[in-house]
């Protein structure tokens, strides 16, 4: 018990630390002299602006995720996981799919989950199909989508559909070639033994600190995540990539590019996404609708802190040939 608050307030302070360092590092200089506020340059106030909006977007989600990845932790044993999950592939790859639809959470949120399921034994290829059709596909992703697009079912029900073949074809693929956990080392956790008999309160305490422990850990590659996805949006001139994107090909690269760049939070990428319907033609935009909430920078980093390096870089590249493939099928067709 003191053991565990004296790691978690080192985390803490530290990443507090680090945060405050980082802010004053580029801010305070100008602060601390106000008659020169109006020489800071644009670009960093820009930085700053979407840095902080990316975090408050994503926070909510990643504090919910834990919660429930702590749930997991506790009351949900490995027996429970055997028996919810079919032997058949297929099926518990549909199963994870069909879940994930139904789960409302978004590409920050839902990592820590899967990374838990997996741990308790989800096999790796369930554990993507939820991680994919999670942000993706449920309820509230494809109401705003609706309202996104001037109530048009069209566009929502495109990205429905599309969205969850790709999810399925992804995470059967995975099966084929993995059929291990594919998660990084860890430490042991002895406290589970004992939470299986624990009482109620007690499980509920330790599930509150695992919460706290994930939080710590997931949130330090949010933040970094959230930084990098500002730098890029400030640095990165979108005109440019908008230039380059003539025809469907090249228009669906660049649209992919900016879904994983500007790392939005699925709930709301729709409205990003319709903004651009006189500029790409519309399976482009489907093809930012379904890719950004797959795979992201910010949630890139967040698999790298769960999952191999091989394995998340080898999943971004299927991700991505697996969505051109779908949107250019459906131009096809």
């Amino acid at each position: 018990m003191v053991r565990w608050g004296r790691t978690t307030l080192i985390e803490f302070t530290g990443l507090l630390a680090a945060a405050v360092g980082v802010y004053f590092s580029m801010f305070g200089g100008w602060v601390m002299k106000q008659d020169f506020i109006g020489e800071i340059p644009s670009s960093l106030l820009q930085l700053n602006t979407i840095f902080l909006s990316i975090l408050i977007e994503a926070v909510p989600f990643v504090l919910i995720g834990v919660l429930i990845a702590g749930v997991i932790q506790i009351f949900v044993t490995e027996q429970h996981i055997q028996k919810w999950i079919p032997k058949n592939k297929f099926l518990a790859v549909t199963m994870s799919c069909v879940i994930g639809a139904c789960f409302p959470a978004c590409e920050c949120g839902i990592v820590p989950i899967v990374r838990r399921l997996v741990a308790k034994g989800v096999p790796i290829y369930a554990g993507v199909g939820f991680l994919l059709t999670g942000p993706l596909i449920n309820p509230i992703v494809i109401f705003s989508t609706y309202m996104a697009f001037g109530n048009d079912l069209k566009m929502a029900g495109m990205r429905m559909i599309v969205g969850f073949a790709a999810a399925l074809i992804i995470s059967l693929v995975v099966s084929l070639f993995y059929k291990k956990s594919q998660l990084k080392e860890t430490r042991d956790e002895p406290m589970k033994a004992m939470n299986e008999k624990a009482a109620f309160s007690v499980r509920c305490w330790d599930m509150l600190k695992h919460s706290i422990d994930e939080f710590f850990d997931m949130g330090k590659y949010l933040i970094i995540g959230a930084f990098f996805a500002a730098f890029m949006q400030t640095y990165i001139s979108t005109q440019t990539l908008l230039q380059v994107g003539e025809g469907l090909i090249s228009s669906t690269l660049v649209m992919m590019a900016l879904a994983f760049i500007l790392s939005l939070c699925s709930e709301a990428d729709a409205f990003i996404g319709a903004s651009f319907r006189h500029v790409f033609p519309e399976y482009s935009i489907l093809a930012f609708l379904i890719y950004g909430p797959m795979i992201d920078l910010k949630n890139t980093l967040m698999l790298l802190s769960a999952f191999k390096m091989k394995f998340v870089l080898q999943l971004v590249m299927l991700i991505t040939i697996v969505v051109f493939i779908c949107i250019s099928i459906l131009d096809w067709l």
